[in-house]
């Protein structure tokens, strides 16, 4: 998995880190695979925004103390190639995230940016 220095520093502090790469992905069912996988989502998990919604606002899913940082790569494609789509995906994602703020947990969701689309791998300090 590849991650950057914002991700080193929340391991450090004991965050969980979770890394989903949209890399190659031009559609709702290539974004819920890579969620599948990416996010370790249940097998109940219905592929469609309303259960990602469920999913994320689950207490089984979600930050441990302190938090955790999903950090979302490679998603330039999908948000021209379905606009629209990456539209809900952001608002699942702000959602979930403003979810936790009421159970004292941070889930922190960190789009990459960047001339590749890709997270740099840590630097050795």
């Amino acid at each position: 998995m590849t991650h950057g220095p914002l991700a080193g520093v929340c391991r450090a502090a004991g965050w969980q880190v979770s890394v989903l790469d949209l890399t190659g992905v031009s559609d709702k069912a290539g974004f819920m695979a890579r969620c599948v996988r990416a996010l370790d989502l249940p097998e109940w998990f219905g592929r469609n925004w309303d259960a990602l919604a469920d999913v994320l606002g689950d207490a089984d899913w979600g930050p441990a103390s302190p938090g955790r940082l999903l950090v979302v790569s490679g998603w330039r494609q999908y948000a021209k190639a379905r606009p629209d789509e990456w539209e809900i995906a952001q608002e699942v994602l702000e959602s979930a995230s403003g979810h936790y703020q009421q159970f004292d947990a941070t889930l922190s969701v960190v789009l990459a940016l960047g001339g590749s689309d890709q997270l740099p791998p840590d630097q050795p300090g």
